[in-house]
């Protein structure tokens, strides 16, 4: 049979904050005896002046509230708490079971509500509810969030794709610093999968049960950025009746990703540096600090160095951010990873049409191959769903400019053009080899390892 404090670890009580605020020592003594070997910490305060300054000293998960204390009724004080900002869930005790008292405290913004005399089972039990309601709440903010800026029919992914050394370099890479907290800054081109990256080093972590927070930093308005990333007190927002926790505090436990941290206007720059330095918050219109238990994650598709030599980014928070840089390579460097993500996008896109997916034959391959994929993943993914839309792939489409073209490596030059022959040819394997100036046996074994 398990002990209490096995079961009070799965229910999450073991990295809970506790704040006990009562007039009576001997009840104090009793809950910080029961709860201290079950929790993270536990506190106490013998009035609500001491538990003012608990509270913006700290953030606390739940706090036990006695309702009759001299100078001022629990209650009144939790109104004004909830008026000031407080987001802290409260459970509050008394010895008085009337109807009116009950009504009175949910409408003061406490979250359950124990009668006195009552035994330590009965305040786990409470403690385990708020926390419980306080991570499904969360969650569910969470997912609504994240629905609501996905595209439809578009999954989320938590994998890196791909077998080729730039994205097995990668991965290893991610691997090597999944279990420390150090911020990771993931550099590359548009679409070339840095969320997905972030995800896949968050699935790797010690905090994949915690929540994954993503950030588009250029899509919130510079005046609104502190107040989506902090949270705020009622009435800083015109509008708004209560209070919010910001999206940081929401990953509590888990990951921040800073998508396109370049766009961040100087104030929430400002702002970010205090965080990643202090690893606390204030949210807007309080003086209350709150503990950030977080790993950032951010990327960016422009150079900051450059940004910084512009005088658009801050030198200081780059050399705080730039601890571990990893850099996503374009997927015309990414050799048969074309191929293998066509695949899974024909697969996941014609599950979602309901339609069956063609084969993707070895001309097309070829020509995936041969394409220099300026959009990256996006742009392939895209390809494949106008081709399932239009039932065929639209290789013409793929013929791309020569004089608009990157410089690539002579790896992919030797690719294309072998494949650009053996398209012009029909496949004619010696021919090709013959106009090429090379082997027979040396396309052959191309080929072969191109997967054709």
């Amino acid at each position: 049979m398990p002990s209490l404090n096995e079961v009070a670890a799965g229910e999450g009580l073991a990295e809970a904050r506790i704040l006990v605020v009562d007039d009576e020592p001997g009840m104090r003594h009793f809950l910080t005896k029961t709860l201290r070997p079950l929790c993270a910490a536990v506190d106490e305060a013998e009035d609500v002046v001491t538990a003012t300054e608990r509270l913006g000293a700290r953030h606390y998960d739940v706090m036990i509230l006695d309702n009759m204390m001299p100078g001022q009724k629990g209650i009144d004080w939790l109104v004004n708490q909830q008026r000031e900002g407080g987001t802290t869930d409260t459970i509050l005790i008394t010895a008085y079971a009337d109807l009116q008292t009950a009504i009175d405290a949910l409408r003061a913004g406490a979250t359950d509500f124990v009668l006195k005399p009552f035994r330590s089972n009965q305040i786990i039990n409470a403690l385990r509810r708020c926390i419980e309601m306080a991570r499904l709440r969360r969650e569910n903010w969470l997912l609504r969030r994240e629905l609501e800026n996905a595209l439809p029919g578009r999954r989320r992914r938590r994998e890196l794709v791909g077998n080729s050394p730039a994205i097995e370099t990668v991965k290893a890479l991610l691997d090597r610093v999944a279990q420390v907290s150090t911020p990771v800054l993931i550099t590359g081109q548009s679409g070339s999968g840095k969320e997905v990256a972030a995800r896949h080093l968050h699935a790797r972590s010690a905090r994949a049960g915690g929540p994954f927070v993503p950030i588009q930093c250029g899509t919130i308005p510079n005046d609104m950025i502190e107040l989506e990333l902090f949270g705020h007190a009622a009435g800083v927002v015109p509008g708004a009746v209560g209070s919010r926790e910001g999206l940081l505090a929401s990953a509590g436990g888990g990951t921040v990703f800073l998508d396109e941290v370049s766009e961040l206007g100087p104030g929430a720059q400002r702002a970010l540096l205090r965080v990643l330095e202090d690893g606390v918050i204030r949210p807007v219109g309080t003086e209350r600090a709150v503990q950030l238990d977080v790993r950032f994650v951010m990327s960016t598709t422009r150079p900051l160095r450059a940004a910084v030599e512009a005088g658009r980014f801050r030198e200081d928070l780059l050399f705080r951010i730039n601890v571990i840089e990893v850099e996503m390579a374009r997927l015309s460097d990414r050799g048969n990873d074309v191929c293998d993500l066509a695949e899974l996008f024909l697969q996941e896109i014609a599950e979602t049409m309901q339609i069956s997916p063609p084969e993707l034959t070895a001309p097309v391959r070829a020509a995936l191959l041969r394409h220099d994929w300026p959009g990256n993943i996006r742009e392939l993914r895209n390809f494949i769903e106008r081709s399932l839309i239009f039932g065929r792939f639209q290789l013409e489409t793929l013929d791309a400019d020569e004089e608009t073209r990157p410089i690539t490596s002579l790896e992919n030059l030797e690719r294309r053009e072998i494949l650009r022959a053996l398209d012009l040819l029909g496949g004619n394997r010696s021919e090709a080899a013959r106009q090429l100036g090379i082997s027979r046996k040396t396309i052959d074994r191309k080929c072969a390892a191109w997967g054709l």
